[in-house]
């Protein structure tokens, strides 16, 4: 078919020549700018749809540095649209222009409708990809829609404006903006699952109260399942397929997806603020959810498929259809392309300009690295983002790997980057739950991972420290079920990672053993705490302060039900476990000696003062290099002074504080612990222990000994 002359049914309207920027649908009271990026297309047309479907088409007839463009009077806020893109077709020169296939807008603040796989998004015919289908798509895909004002939607934010908390007084909290909800029995039914039920007191005030500074929410840019899960009857739950980068996902919307779903979410966004709680977005730009070559034709890959997407390059230095793909969902954004990256760069400041959010997560963020195929941390993106007067100052944070050998970065990211630290979660899960790696592992990440962060001048803050995440066994699972049990997921239980570092202690699954259950609760306590009171970025996961289990299912990716749900009801919560966590919490609130800026020295901060920072062994006296080396010793001291601080405080003036000895003893057996004598500390106090002999506030006197519990956390505070 001969570019520009595709036949269309409907109605055909003339458009204003508009201008090539900003790109997206820019609203106005006199008309509507229209603009899309697509250089190598021979002709765009602009459809309009009205609510009973019907398309009016205007063609876009002025390019400006390979942005199509045009406007249109009378435009209504809440119009749905999209794109239709004519040109060459050559699939094997990544050349898949389809006017047949019904776009979406890359910058599209608002998208309406679902996605329903059917033969007709395909941009090819099925069995034989290098034919074109020129089926109309139309019936099958979302729209576009046309948001408000220049501020999207006339919202009002008071005197909203960004925190900027410091790493060191952020405590995370990792959540699912439906899976927070859809069961809590004090949440407005009508409002569970949405943005509004997430901005209720009830999830609020529960997080504040918590110790939570900050609510890290999995991925609500616009997203659609695989056409495989689709097919399957299934979803993409945890949101990990991303096609729109400015569009809040609409299903999390209780009011409506025509634009409802923009103030839904400033206003869920306003209430955490209220509350003193910042609000980071998981943000997936490595690919897309259009998926491999053979993938649906829904929005980038309409408009400019060589250029969006990496391709691998051939022995001859061209690069073919093939696409390079180091995500494991199909295809690889090109960071690389001007255009894409301009695309992220402008989604970023959008989400912080317009929606107010305060920083970002990047899922598999070392496939945005790679200049050409090789990870470069002076690549464009990194740059640019360093560079960015709005955008250096949020908090970022790397997942530091991709799906590839050589995407591994933990320890690499350059400022202002903080990363997930994995490591932190092998050590912890094998020291607690019996798979041994050494008490000196254990405390390098007690004492915030200087092996990974120290020797460029980076913090213990670099550190974003987890035991669990969404990806994985939750807390109560890691102490319940030593295997996977992924049958639900209908991959015979293929999927998911077997190295989970887990424990059943004695049961696989639930069970009603009063000690094993105990002994559960204890370990998840211990878990919990440890990682409250660790130097470093703690990251708790939704649900693990009260025990929520998804019965084994270590990749609940697909569950959309109550395994990745939390269950409110109190009958089988672990709120023994919240306790402890929440007391946790507001100890290293409360006292800066356990979130110091600066690191440890092993030195005193004073003349003739302690050591800011000594490593302690049961027998009372200090770790010896042999001790380090000792594989037996499974329980160790680490005392924190807090006289003086090494670090000043806000107007440069020293400060003080108790000092501390969080003793933890991994063995299963009690351990007799002999608190050393010294001129610092004469006597201290339980401030939070999971040992039921040890009480809060019970006193020990230096030299004194006591017995721990096996499997046991114990916080003495001077007093």
């Amino acid at each position: 078919m001969t570019p520009g002359l595709w036949t269309f049914l409907g109605q055909v309207a003339p458009v204003w020549p508009g201008r090539h920027f900003p790109l997206g649908a820019t609203w106005s009271p006199d008309s509507t700018n229209f603009a899309v990026h697509a250089p190598e297309a021979a002709a765009v047309w602009l459809c309009l749809f009205d609510d009973d479907g019907l398309e009016t088409r205007h063609e876009l007839t002025e390019q400006t540095q390979g942005i199509w463009h045009g406007a249109l009077p009378q435009v209504p806020a809440g119009q749905l649209y999209g794109y239709r893109v004519d040109g060459v077709w050559e699939p094997a020169n990544g050349l898949r222009f389809n006017p047949g296939k019904l776009l979406l807008d890359p910058y599209a603040r608002a998208i309406s409708g679902e996605f329903r796989v059917d033969p007709a998004v395909f941009g090819y015919v099925h069995g034989t990809p290098e034919t074109r289908s020129d089926v109309d798509s139309a019936a099958y895909v979302p729209r576009s829609v046309v948001v408000g004002d220049s501020n999207g939607d006339g919202f009002d934010w008071g005197d909203d404006s960004p925190m900027y908390r410091r790493w060191r007084d952020t405590v995370i909290y990792e959540a699912h903006v439906k899976g927070m909800t859809a069961l809590h029995d004090r949440v407005p039914e009508e409002l569970r699952g949405t943005y509004a039920g997430l901005g209720t007191p009830a999830v609020v005030d529960y997080l504040r109260d918590l110790g939570v500074t900050a609510i890290e929410l999995l991925p609500v840019h616009q997203f659609y399942s695989e056409t495989a899960l689709a097919e399957d009857g299934r979803a993409n739950y945890w949101g990990y397929n991303s096609l729109g980068y400015f569009a809040p996902h609409g299903a999390y919307s209780s009011s409506g997806d025509r634009g409802q779903q923009v103030t839904e979410f400033k206003q869920m966004v306003k209430a955490f603020h209220a509350a003193g709680i910042e609000v980071l977005l998981d943000v997936v730009y490595n690919h897309t959810s259009e998926g491999g070559p053979l993938g649906p034709t829904l929005c980038f890959r309409g408009f400019d498929d060589r250029g969006f997407y990496k391709r691998v390059k051939g022995v001859d230095g061209m690069f073919d259809d093939t696409y390079w793909d180091v995500t494991g969902c199909g295809n690889t954004v090109n960071t690389n392309n001007p255009q894409a990256l301009r695309l992220i760069l402008d989604s970023l400041r959008y989400w912080v300009t317009e929606m107010h959010v305060d920083g970002f997560r990047f899922d598999l963020m070392s496939a945005l690295t790679r200049t050409g195929y090789d990870i470069d941390m002076a690549c464009d993106l990194l740059v640019a983002i360093g560079q960015d007067p709005i955008l250096r100052h949020v908090k970022l944070i790397a997942e530091p790997w991709d799906a590839s050998m050589d995407g591994y970065l933990v320890g690499r990211m350059p400022p202002p980057w903080v990363e997930w630290n994995d490591q932190y979660r092998d050590t912890l899960r094998d020291f607690w739950l019996g798979h041994s790696g050494g008490i000196r592992e254990v405390a390098t990440r007690l004492a915030g991972s200087s092996d990974l962060y120290a020797d460029d001048g980076r913090s213990a803050y670099n550190s974003v420290n987890f035991v669990t995440a969404h990806d994985g066994f939750t807390v109560r699972d890691l102490v319940s079920y030593d295997h996977k049990h992924n049958e639900a997921n209908g991959e015979d239980n293929r999927d998911g990672t077997d190295n989970n570092r887990s424990n059943n202690h004695g049961f696989e699954g639930e069970t009603d053993d009063v000690e094993i259950l105990a002994l559960r609760r204890r370990q998840a306590a211990n878990l919990m705490l440890t990682l409250c009171l660790t130097n470093g970025v703690p990251m708790l996961t939704m649900g693990d302060e009260r025990g929520r289990t998804q019965l084994g299912n270590n990749n609940a990716y697909s569950q959309d039900n109550e395994t990745s749900w939390v269950d409110w009801r109190p009958d089988d919560a672990w709120l023994d476990v919240y306790e402890l966590t929440k007391t946790a919490l507001r100890i290293r609130r409360d006292h800066p000696a356990l979130r110091q800026r600066h690191w440890f020295e092993g030195r005193p901060t004073i003349k003739d003062g302690p050591k800011d920072l000594a490593w302690l062994h049961p027998s009372g006296r200090e770790m010896t290099p042999a001790d380090w080396h000792d594989p037996e010793l499974e329980a160790i001291g680490m005392f924190v002074s807090g006289k003086p601080l090494r670090s000043p405080g806000p107007t440069g003036e020293q400060q003080i504080d108790a000092s501390f000895v969080i003793w933890l003893n991994a063995a299963p057996d009690a351990t007799p612990i002999l608190l050393p004598e010294n001129d610092w500390v004469q006597t201290a106090e339980v401030a939070v222990s999971t040992d039921p002999d040890l009480t809060v506030g019970t006193r020990f006197a230096t030299g004194a000994t006591l017995k721990l519990a096996g499997r046991a956390v114990l916080v003495l505070r001077e007093c």
